[in-house]
């Protein structure tokens, strides 16, 4: 059952965790949308889409929309990427599970599973660190934030890209991606969240950067 099939039938527990991500705060420059949720990894679940796009002049912020269901009300658009029309640098996708039997895998009763994209300037792709680099800022981010984990794994794939026959004089170039998940230690999914829009705001070389990052020069 997915966090939109009624609240009379969501647990305390995940209640909570939806309110916790309803005050969520993530940085400027990054578009949050809830998005239909996996009906299939787990009992209840709440997904959340994020975008970040090179914007031409003014940047404003973002209207809420209302969306349906029980987790209507959990996320409004964030930052002030705003949607408005431009170039993708990033785009992911962060989904919180809740199993009140607590899986044995999960060692919790939720796990947080995402995904992350970024095109970067081929160098990058090739480069054999930068798998390591992506899953180091995750990592860096949790601990920025605060947010409790354990039984956390992932994995780091680089896509290179070339054109050929009409799209030959396409611009060589190359996506980065990060799948992770993770346990928090309990409900209060904010901070996680908040890492994670970070994650991916690094990914699309947005600053300010935290102290000590190293920019992967997003793919122009």
């Amino acid at each position: 059952m997915s966090a939109d099939n009624g609240l009379s039938q969501v647990p305390q527990d995940f209640r909570a965790a939806l309110a916790h991500l309803r005050r969520a705060h993530p940085r400027d420059g990054i578009e949050l949308t809830e998005i239909p949720a996996p009906g299939h990894l787990a009992p209840f679940a709440v997904a959340v889409r994020a975008d970040v796009r090179r914007v031409a002049g003014v940047v404003a912020a973002p209207a809420a929309g209302r969306r349906s269901g029980p987790a209507a009300d959990v996320l409004v658009a964030g930052g002030r990427s705003g949607g408005a029309a431009g170039d993708e640098l990033a785009t992911g996708r962060f989904v919180l599970l809740h199993d009140p039997a607590e899986p044995p895998a999960w060692g919790g009763a939720f796990r947080v599973v995402t995904w992350a994209r970024a095109a970067v300037a081929r160098e990058v792709g090739r480069d054999a660190g930068t798998g390591a680099l992506a899953w180091a800022w995750l990592l860096e981010a949790l601990e920025r934030h605060r947010a409790g984990y354990s039984r956390e794994g992932g994995t780091a794939s680089r896509v290179l890209a070339e054109g050929f026959g009409v799209l030959g004089d396409q611009e060589e170039g190359a996506d980065v991606e990060l799948r992770a998940a993770w346990t928090p230690d309990g409900p209060d999914v904010e901070p996680h969240l908040a890492a994670w829009a970070d994650t991916v705001c690094t990914f699309a070389g947005l600053p300010p950067y935290p102290q000590g990052v190293t920019v992967l020069h997003p793919r122009r």
